[in-house]
This record gives C-alpha cells, structure tokens and sequence, in this order.
C-alpha cells in the first residue's frame, strides 16, 4: 500500500533550496478547463527568473503544445507521453525514427477505429489531429465515459499490445516501451546533457492523476495538486507530497515553496 501523502509544508527547506528544475504535468495540474490558471502561468515565470528549469511532460498532442512551447517560459514541453518534445523556438526532437512513427500510424487508426465501433459513446480526444505517436479517447474533457467504458478502452487498447495510461481528461494508448518517466530522462540528456537518474535529488514533479504514477514512484522529490484526491483510490504510487489548493493554484504553491526556499 502506498505511503500517505504529506502536506507540502512538510517538504525539507534544503532540498527545496537544491533543486535544478521541475517537470510537470498541464491538464489539471497547470490548467483548469483547459486553459492556464493565471497563478500557474505567473509561478513558471518567477522559477524562469530564479535560474529553475521547468519542462512539462503531458499526455497531450504535439499540435495543442507546439503554441504553448512558445508561448510559456519553458524549456520545452514533452508531449504525447514522451515520445517526442517541442523546444520554444519550434524545433521538435523524437524518440522514435520516422519508419516506426509511420508504421505505428496506421496501427494507431485501426485500433481507433475499432474503440469507436466497439465501445459506446468512445470520442477522439479533439487534440487528435494534432497527434503523431499515440491516440486519445476522451473521458472527461467534453465527453462523459464511466468508468467501465474507460476500463474496455484501456482492456482494448492493451489487448492489441499498446501501453494505455488514463490521465484526468483522456485515455491515451500508444506503441511502445516509452512513458512520462523514459521522456523525462531522454530529454534531461539532450537539452540539458543531464543523465536524470544520477541527479534526481534535484528536480522535483507535479501531477495529479494515475498516469503520472511512473513519476511519482521515482522522483523523491514528487508532489500531487490537491485534485489528485479524486485518483488515489486508483494509485499504487503516490507523490510524497500534496498542495492545500487545486490545479493551478497547487502548482504555484509548489513554485513558492520552491522559491521561498533559495
């Protein structure tokens, strides 16, 4: 059974005072309603100004983060479950070659096509166009599944031999080993030349649902908005700590203890 989270007024000062950057996650965790919390977007540019990295890594398409690369004071943003980041000054770097991404595609359709014949009321994510290396259902951005639906797409997707991982809004599946976890670390080397493991007693991560679990089991220094409650039932791997407030305003909570620390 996981440990119980710890308000973050219990994270230690100097490990606070350590950190390089932070990874995060967007929906729900920077945003509300899709859109960011005003809190959050002025809390990633007070780490911008104190010299803290911070890369979001999110289960979203590589079309809906491209303007947001730009847009926000980031380093990038890793999107579509790590297999691919988009860098501020539009350059985009894979993790998979363009043989496998195409090959993967038309695989990616027909299990689409299949969840959306097989499961009633299954929606695309409206980010589908905009994706490269995965697909997403929509569950609970501007469509309603329950929860047993939820569990055939996952149980579908999984049975043709795909990762399924089950965010706040959608479900997304994808071929191959890749995960929030593995982006983190592939683009920690190369953007900052930084091998992620061997240093990871200074970069913390924010989330709030089950598909960050590969995060949260391995950052020390990991922390759930408070949102996050509507998920633990669900969760083998818990952050060590959670905000008092949700989404946005969680994470620039997060921010001023970081900042508050240096």
């Amino acid at each position: 059974m996981a440990s119980p989270m710890l308000p973050l007024s219990a994270w230690p000062a100097l490990a606070r005072r350590r950190l390089r950057g932070l990874f995060t996650d967007i929906d729900d965790t920077l945003t509300r309603e899709g859109v960011i919390m005003p809190e959050a977007l002025q809390a990633l540019h007070a780490l911008r100004a104190a010299g803290v990295v911070v890369i979001p890594v999110t289960g979203r398409s590589l079309g809906w983060s491209e303007p947001l690369a730009r847009q926000w004071p980031v380093a990038a943003i890793v999107p579509e479950n790590g297999a691919l980041a988009v860098l501020p000054d539009g350059r985009r770097l894979y993790l998979q070659d363009e043989a496998t991404r195409q090959r993967n595609a038309r695989r990616l359709a027909e299990v689409a096509q299949r969840i959306l014949a097989e499961v009633p009321g299954a929606r695309l994510a409206r980010d589908s166009a905009g994706r490269l290396t995965d697909i997403a259902i929509d569950h609970g951005e501007f469509t309603h599944l329950p929860p047993e639906r939820i569990d055939q797409v996952v149980a579908l997707m999984r049975g043709q031999g795909m990762v399924a991982t089950v965010s706040s809004i959608h479900i997304n599946g994808w071929f191959g080993t890749h995960d929030k976890w593995s982006g983190a670390c592939w683009i920690a080397q190369e953007l900052l030349g930084v091998d992620l493991e061997q240093e990871l007693d200074r970069w913390a991560y924010v989330g709030d649902s089950t598909n960050d679990q590969p995060m949260f089991e391995r950052f020390e220094h990991s922390v759930g908005v408070a949102n996050i409650a509507r998920f633990v039932p669900q969760m083998q791997h818990l952050p060590r700590y959670v905000t008092a407030s949700a989404q946005g305003a969680g994470f620039a909570e997060v921010a001023h203890a970081v900042l508050a620390a240096r």
